[in-house]
């Protein structure tokens, strides 16, 4: 991975991002996907102490939702296997939400606050200490942050020509993100992904543009999106350099 490649972009909000890579390989583009989902650790309740639980749901049940609760991943100040505590006390009537969890590190916390834990009834009592671990997506699905990690060529739409005066217009879908004739880059969204509408009564083709993906990352709200993307490259060229080291011996 000694080629360099270009980053832009598309369309960036807190917890998602459609990025165009230009200068990969098809193999490249699924390593990075791969790497995303599989390669960037984050926090996730392992284990759990109950001092007492009267409520409905048995133990496991209450530490799946733990595991299962993204928690704010501050990856320079830790280290694969590092442990973070986490604590609760709630008593009913009331319901137990993510928010009311108590932590040893005010960087690592419930990445949202309205996650429902369990519902208490009157004179239902849950307290629990638990610790939560860092490790990567490979070990376990609860640690990984990207949550939705897809991508698509990247096509280009070139106008051709007029359509034929007698012919009947039919829908030319596309999804995506296409680039048009002078470079701009166009979401489909924004005219339904349908060319037609975009191009009313022009003949158009659609290629793809090769070596440039568009990737579609969703975050879990643990790390923000930029990071998981950056890091998830960073453990490529780690793995790359490591093989290479290791062919030249």
């Amino acid at each position: 991975m000694t080629d360099e490649f270009d980053v832009s972009f598309v369309t960036r909000e807190d917890r998602s991002a459609r990025v165009l890579l230009r200068g990969l390989t098809p193999a490249t583009a699924n390593g990075v996907r791969r790497a995303v989902i599989a390669d960037v650790p984050t926090f996730s309740v392992d284990d759990v102490r109950f001092v007492e639980n009267s409520s409905v749901m048995f133990d496991e049940m209450v530490g799946l939702r733990l595991g299962l609760t993204p928690l704010t991943t501050p990856l320079d100040d830790y280290e694969i296997g590092d442990v973070v505590t986490l604590s609760l006390q709630k008593e009913g009537p009331a319901t137990a939400y993510s928010g009311d969890l108590e932590t040893s590190d005010d960087r690592v916390v419930p990445a949202d606050d309205d996650i429902p834990i369990v519902e208490l009834k009157e004179g239902q009592r849950l307290e629990f200490e638990a610790d939560a671990v860092l490790d990567t997506g490979k070990e376990h699905a609860k640690h990984q942050g990207g949550v939705a990690v897809g991508y698509r060529h990247l096509q280009r739409v070139e106008v051709v020509g007029d359509r034929e005066a007698f012919d009947e217009p039919e829908p030319q879908i596309v999804r995506g993100v296409v680039e048009t004739d002078d470079g701009e880059i166009v979401h489909t969204d924004e005219f339904g992904n349908d060319l037609t509408e975009r191009y009313p009564d022009r003949e158009v083709r659609v290629e793809d543009v090769p070596g440039a993906f568009v990737f579609h990352v969703e975050t879990d709200g643990s790390v923000p999106v930029e990071e998981l993307l950056v890091r998830a490259v960073e453990s490529l060229q780690d793995r790359a350099d490591e093989l290479a080291d290791a062919v030249a011996v």
